[in-house]
């Protein structure tokens, strides 16, 4: 069975991490960083199934969440993988 980035949630968050990285050493700031996260949660969260318990808590945050809090949340996850 192969292992993708989104069938752990530790493979995730280095996956993330090494994005946000590399978007910092290309000279985007965090704020645009941020929103790009934030582009991304909406895009997984409409059209990627949770293949884990910490994914499907994202997916379900995610649903309640107005765009400030989705911006925060995409932050928050950005502190946690650098």
């Amino acid at each position: 069975m192969t292992t993708t980035v989104l069938s752990t949630y530790d493979k995730w968050k280095q996956f993330l991490g090494e994005r946000v990285q590399n978007a910092r050493a290309a000279g985007m700031n965090d704020s645009t960083i941020q929103n790009l996260a934030k582009d991304i949660g909406d895009f997984l969260a409409t059209k990627v199934d949770p293949k884990n318990d910490e994914e499907r808590v994202l997916k379900e945050l995610w649903a309640v969440s107005d765009e400030n809090e989705k911006k925060v949340m995409a932050g928050l996850m950005m502190k946690l993988v650098d």
